[in-house]
């Protein structure tokens, strides 16, 4: 599908993850429409020569300044600029690309989003931990540049797809849906005992490791509220979250005449992918589509508080203001990765949350080197924490 009769030109931050790796796939089969700017990796050297190779960038960077060497050979000959380190990655951000994908996961992804907002470029946004992280800032810089920002996570998408920004007033309340992760029905109890592995064994979509524990745990859905906070501009209190197990209703909004508006269809990330990548027109995509009366039945619940508190903390932190939720991601991040690592128990992960948040309680971030600090700051507070538990397990 040509885009206007012209090749649109892409830049994909964090090729290499999942997101990552479905916009390549769609990009792939559609050379006619599509050339490629410039991939952006952490380290993972073999796929993303294996992206190179076949997308034919004009630039690939690597985060990791280990994995240049490692990939200049394996791109030796290709014609492909080979760049390393973090200056690279945010050069990379800000090539002239028409659309980015910035699909970095985690906090590290900011920097690199704000470098290509700054262009006024068409942003594919799969990075909630920006806005989480930054969001007032991020907004006024997409403003100031008159990017635009198409969400890729699938709740997002979906709510950008139905609301009426034009008559934003009318909205009543957004309903973010949540697949209630693979211990939606385990007792706290049960979960105390849960492993990574089961962790990452998402029911229905197929994620990375950090993103499914923090489905596990249902932070991604606190951190969505923050996101769709600032995103689309609708107090906290009129943000809703609904467990729907069949992840088929992506999200919805209710207006004040009571009319609430869904997107449905598969659990595809490359529905929202494809979205961002030929905005403001729709591409065609292969996936499978949606059989209503093959699924039978739609069930919705409300989140459990008690097993879920994850919820709670993260609208606390949005209430807070400040630092508190850049604190809140930064602690959740580092205690997923303990967690995944083997040093803490499930459980483990929100306690090093809260204790994190409590105790940098009126922290403030008014720009963005303030937020770096508090970033790099929290972290190293929850790691102290994270230290004293896994003590306490070992013992």
């Amino acid at each position: 599908m040509a885009l206007d009769g012209n090749r649109r030109s892409v830049t994909i931050l964090g090729s290499t993850g999942s997101v990552g790796c479905n916009t390549v796939e769609l990009i792939a089969d559609r050379p006619d429409s599509f050339l490629v700017e410039a991939l952006v990796a952490n380290s993972n050297v073999g796929r993303l020569a294996t992206q190179a190779r076949r997308l034919r960038p004009r630039v690939v960077a690597v985060a990791d300044e280990r994995a240049y060497a490692p990939l200049a050979a394996e791109l030796a000959g290709t014609g492909i600029e080979v760049t390393a380190g973090a200056r690279a990655v945010l050069e990379a951000a800000a090539r002239p690309a028409d659309c980015v994908i910035a699909a970095i996961v985690g906090a590290a992804g900011l920097q690199p989003t704000l470098a290509a907002i700054r262009r006024g470029a068409i942003v594919g946004f799969a990075n909630k931990e920006t806005l989480v992280c930054a969001g007032a800032i991020v907004m006024e810089e997409v403003a100031a540049a008159r990017a635009t920002l198409v969400p890729v996570d699938s709740e997002h998408s979906a709510i950008f797809q139905v609301f009426d920004f034009d008559q934003r007033e009318r909205v009543e309340k957004i309903i973010l849906t949540a697949s209630g992760g693979p211990f939606r029905t385990l007792a706290r109890e049960q979960m105390a005992h849960a492993t990574p592995e089961q962790a990452v064994a998402h029911p229905v979509w197929d994620m990375g490791a950090k993103i499914s524990v923090d489905s596990a745990t249902m932070m991604n859905k606190g951190l969505e509220v923050i996101e769709a906070f600032h995103l689309f501009a609708v107090p906290e209190q009129r943000i809703e979250v609904l467990v729907h197990p069949q992840s088929v209703v992506h999200s919805m909004v209710q207006y004040v005449d009571g009319s609430v508006l869904a997107q449905l269809g598969t659990p595809d990330m490359r529905t929202p992918i494809s979205l961002a990548l030929g905005w403001p027109k729709r591409m065609p995509t292969e996936g499978r589509r949606l059989d209503l009366a093959a699924v039978g039945q739609l069930s919705f619940e409300s989140p459990d508080p008690d097993r879920f508190p994850a919820l709670r903390i993260a609208r606390e932190a949005l209430r807070a203001g400040g630092a508190a939720p850049l604190i809140c991601n930064a602690a959740n991040e580092v205690a997923v990765q303990a967690f995944l690592d083997g040093s803490i128990g499930f459980l483990d992960i929100l306690g090093v949350v809260e204790e994190t948040l409590a105790d940098a309680a009126g922290a403030v971030a008014q720009d963005l080197d303030s937020v770096l600090a508090w970033d790099a700051e929290a972290r190293r507070r929850a790691w102290s924490r994270i230290a004293k538990v896994a003590r306490r397990m070992v013992g």
